[in-house]
């Protein structure tokens, strides 16, 4: 019964740390392009700076809205390969390594578009959709490139995380035999 009550709070704490990641990260990169928000983000999610008291407050919205359903899988695959552990307190211990492991890369995937972006594809051009009035071309480029590196960190972190559980769950078995 304990093991279900980690399993349910894994999902949750993986929703809440990925949407407030989400609202933090848009933040951060609503500094570096406005416009991606304004022209692109804004549309995407049929916002206008009015809809939540102004740009700061919407983006915040957006940031969560677009990050938490990551938590969701995030957590369900944590959860579920947590179940392999013998009790709940190994369990607990695993997923919340596991979760700060995936937020790390995550973040580092973050960084690594920002780099990738601001100079390599600001230089080359990009074949993505970018608006007809867009004023910061640069600057678009390198936030959607953030963002592009963000998802993927998030899965390669997911991934990583996994592959963590299940080497610690296999030397705990073993150190139990032993």
């Amino acid at each position: 019964m304990r093991k279900f009550g980690v399993f349910t709070v894994a999902i949750f704490l993986s929703i809440l740390v990925a949407g407030i990641y989400g609202i933090l990260h848009d933040q951060v990169t609503y500094s570096i392009s406005p416009e991606y928000f304004t022209k692109f983000k804004y549309r995407q999610f049929g916002f206008t700076a009015a809809d939540f008291g102004g740009h700061r407050q919407t983006v915040a919205v957006i940031g969560f809205l677009a990050t938490w359903w990551m938590g969701v899988w995030i957590g369900l695959v944590l959860a579920f390969v947590g179940l392999l552990f013998p009790d709940y307190t190994s369990m607990k211990k695993a997923i919340r390594t596991a979760l700060i492991l995936t937020f790390l890369i995550t973040l580092l995937f973050g960084i690594a578009g920002f780099l990738y972006g601001h100079y390599y594809l600001v230089h080359k051009g990009v074949n993505w959709w970018m608006p007809p009035d867009l004023i910061d071309k640069n600057n678009f480029i390198i936030t959607g490139s953030i963002h592009n590196y963000s998802y993927t960190g998030g899965v390669a972190g997911l991934l990583l995380a996994v592959t963590y559980m299940i080497i610690k769950n296999y030397r705990l078995k073993k150190k139990a035999i032993s």
